[in-house]
């Protein structure tokens, strides 16, 4: 387990089952305090699926080192409906349907390949994310991936997020007269897509925020709408309407504008004796500065009060998001921050946000993370005051709660979930009863909670369709099958050496491999059948007719591999063939992960036979992803970049294989003279005799001339020698005279 992961956390653990080992989707969920965002790392960290994390807005996008929605799906910015408009006229132009989605989205190649190898995509914090972006997300999905009839277009999906706080935005127009026509709620769980493939509903419990049990159970019945008049009565014994704290308490003002906390923090600030020093952020490359997640200019004085917003690395974890600490000294570019009732200093290093952008790396089969541009700026902000908006995943020990009338649903929910305990806690408003009712859609939603003995029989059964669809996958000819057509497709533009009889090549192989697919196909149908009723035979049958298809794939695919590397070793001698070598050998890795994945199916179906279950099972699918890439590492290493002057060994080497000059420039594309004046070096150093190259009896002549033309002038030479004698053959015979002269030394 990676550092700051409860590995006793027994939900945590069946997350990341769930997650790691099934294909189900999930919606992970908990109060405020129980670990989500330290799931969602996890997750980065020690999952082998290919993943993408999309969040709602640009700040939650780079606090969860990932991209907006919008971005990485080019979503519309204004309503979309799941159906096509055709004569329905109520939504106007600003109004997105599947027709126009399409047409307006611009993904080049890279962008559609990355969503086809696109396994897991994880949403934080989708308790903003509109229905209506969801289904936008799942008709994209399943467009791009050419796979129509699959909710996401098979790809598994992960929820991260807690609806008990803030709702997603949407305005009354669009909803009154456009959205409600179609979805219950503006809630993400009622898209069209989720009453399809419904996710398990997942909470996490273990709070790691409040020890307090009676605040613990009073934020309980705020979340569930079961609120006591008792529950009000203990907390309004904190309603301090003009309560100043003292400058040594350390509370923090919690608002429901932005303009209040502003407002707050400047006064105190302007409050402190001495001067104002101002650390100004520095962007590097593209990063949107509507999507800061810290100040730009960042303005302290020596006893402010400020708040990490971001967690400590390393093992230390000296301060995390949401801790308060005072500016005890500032020296030039040296800040020096205390925190109350601890005894250390910290001098405090600017931290790093990155925007990234998501790319296919087919030599590792890998998603990466491509950086853009960073943002470096000191994590922290002034923090006497805040918003309850701002606050959402923050943790405080004390807290005034200033929301006046203006509590939204779920705003006191979240402001009151940041607190460790009822006793930090002071009121300037009382909390009113039609406040705190949350959305009776949401606790309906919340109600499909499983027990823990019942997520735990789903996990078992969904572990077991995974291994069960591993196995069927793995002779899943699309890939291949889609990777040979885009490249036959690309003869059409590509300008190399022999097109021709290229073209011809790639025409018989694509046939070959869609005859494969064609068998793979029906296989494929016989296998779903045998690996349901694999169970109850003892996994014999399914075993027999694994073998039989492994060894008549394996051979079938070996044949291409052979075909193939043939091709790239008859055409990498050739000039400006590079990016069509490099496209060679990619296709050439996509047959030997198939190969190995066809392989591994066999192996997985042989420990079915002899027992094997449970997390050794599943060990083995999580290693038929991971394999791949041992074997690009190994292809990588062979294919070596070619140094200088290995252009002119290539052609000594055919030329020792038994071609002649003329063939070897036809074989590489070159003119005849070059490659003459590429043999003609391997003269002088004995690897080439010069009779292969000057017919016999014109090299004494050549010589003679050479030595009466002082023996460096080829044109000298020539213009003695007259038609019957090349240039070339002067300078062949020109480096036999310096062999001569070597060896008689």
């Amino acid at each position: 387990m990676s550092s700051g992961t409860d590995i006793s956390n027994e939900y945590f653990q069946l997350a990341v089952r769930f997650v790691n080992q099934t294909s189900r989707h999930l919606f992970l969920t908990g109060k405020a305090g129980t670990g989500k965002t330290t799931f969602l790392r996890y997750i980065q960290q020690n999952s082998f699926k290919k993943m993408a994390v999309v969040a709602p807005t640009g700040v939650a996008a780079i606090n969860a080192g990932g991209v907006t929605m919008h971005s990485f799906f080019q979503l519309p910015f204004g309503p979309f409906i799941p159906i096509k408009q055709g004569g329905w006229q109520s939504g106007g132009p600003e109004v997105t349907d599947q027709h126009s989605l399409f047409k307006n989205i611009r993904f080049n190649n890279a962008k559609r390949e990355l969503l086809r190898e696109l396994e897991l995509l994880v949403i934080d914090e989708v308790s903003m994310v509109r229905a209506d972006m969801l289904d936008a997300i799942d008709a994209i999905l399943r467009q791009f991936r050419r796979q129509p009839l699959l909710p996401f277009g098979g790809v598994q999906v992960l929820y991260i997020g807690d609806l008990h706080q803030l709702p997603p935005v949407v305005g009354n127009d669009e909803w009154d007269n456009i959205l409600k026509h179609h979805y219950a709620s503006p809630f993400f769980f009622d898209a069209q897509v989720i009453k399809q493939a419904p996710p398990v509903y997942l909470e996490l419990k273990k709070i790691y925020r409040q020890n307090d049990a009676s605040f613990i159970q009073i934020l309980n019945n705020l979340r569930n709408n079961t609120t006591s008049a008792e529950d009000l009565r203990q907390l309004h014994n904190h309603y301090y309407p003009g309560f100043t704290p003292e400058d040594d308490e350390h509370y923090i003002t919690l608002t429901s504008h932005n303009y209040k906390a502003d407002k707050i923090n400047q006064y105190q600030l302007a409050k402190l004796p001495g001067e104002i020093f101002e650390f100004r952020g520095e962007i590097k490359g593209d990063f949107n500065e509507k999507a800061l997640p810290a100040e730009m200019t960042l303005q302290l004085k020596e006893g402010a009060q400020i708040m990490f917003i971001k967690n400590d690395k390393g093992e230390l974890r000296r301060y995390f998001n949401g801790k308060l600490g005072i500016v005890k000294a500032i020296e030039k570019d040296k800040i020096m921050v205390s925190f109350p009732n601890e005894e250390i200093e910290l001098e405090l290093e600017q931290e790093t946000w990155k925007n990234i952008r998501y790319s296919y790396n087919k030599e590792k089969d890998h998603i990466d993370e491509e950086e853009l541009g960073t943002f470096k700026q000191y994590p922290i902000r002034l923090a006497w005051a805040i918003t309850i908006h701002k606050s959402q995943g923050l943790t405080f020990q004390k807290a005034i709660i200033d929301a006046g009338e203006s509590f939204a649903p779920g705003q006191v929910y979240v402001a009151l979930s940041r607190l460790t305990s009822m006793e930090g806690l002071v009121l300037y408003s009382r909390i009113q009863p039609h406040c705190i009712s949350t959305d009776q859609r949401v606790i309906a939603f919340t109600s499909a909670e499983m027990e823990t003995n019942e997520l735990q029989q789903a996990l078992q059964e969904e572990r077991k369709a995974f291994v069960s669809r591993s196995i069927v996958q793995s002779f899943d000819w699309t890939k291949v099958t889609a990777a040979w057509d885009a490249h036959f497709e690309g003869y059409e533009e590509r300008q190399i050496p022999d097109k021709n009889r290229a073209v011809i090549r790639a025409r018989a192989m694509l046939a070959q491999i869609m005859d494969q697919q064609e068998v793979a196909v029906k296989f494929m149908r016989q296998l779903e059948q045998l690996v349901i009723t694999a169970e109850a035979d003892g996994y014999g049958i399914l075993q027999q007719r694994l073998q039989a298809a492994t060894s008549y794939f394996i051979l079938q695919l070996e044949e291409v591999s052979t075909k193939l590397q043939q091709h790239i070793d008859e055409v990498k001698v050739k000039q400006k063939v590079k990016k069509y070598v490099k496209e060679l050998q990619e296709l050439k890795l996509l047959f030997q992960r198939k190969k190995q994945s066809v392989e591994q199916a066999m192996q997985i179906v042989n420990a079915l036979v002899k027992g094997v279950q449970g997390d050794d099972l599943l060990q083995m699918v999580e290693n038929q992803k991971k394999a791949a890439v041992i074997v690009i590492q190994e292809v990588e290493e062979k294919v070596i970049k070619p140094k200088k002057g290995e252009t002119k060994i290539i052609s000594l080497q055919l030329f020792k294989e038994g071609k002649n000059i003329a063939a070897i420039a036809a074989l590489r594309g070159m003119a005849v003279s070059t490659i003459e004046g590429h043999l003609v070096q391997f003269i002088a150093t004995g690897e080439i005799n010069i009779e292969d190259i000057v017919p016999e009896h014109k090299i004494v002549p050549i010589l003679e001339a050479l030595e009466a033309a002082g023996g460096t002038s080829s044109s000298a030479a020539k213009e003695k020698l007259g038609e019957d004698y090349s240039y070339s053959e002067i300078r062949a015979v020109m480096q036999y005279r310096y062999w001569l002269q070597r060896e008689s030394v």
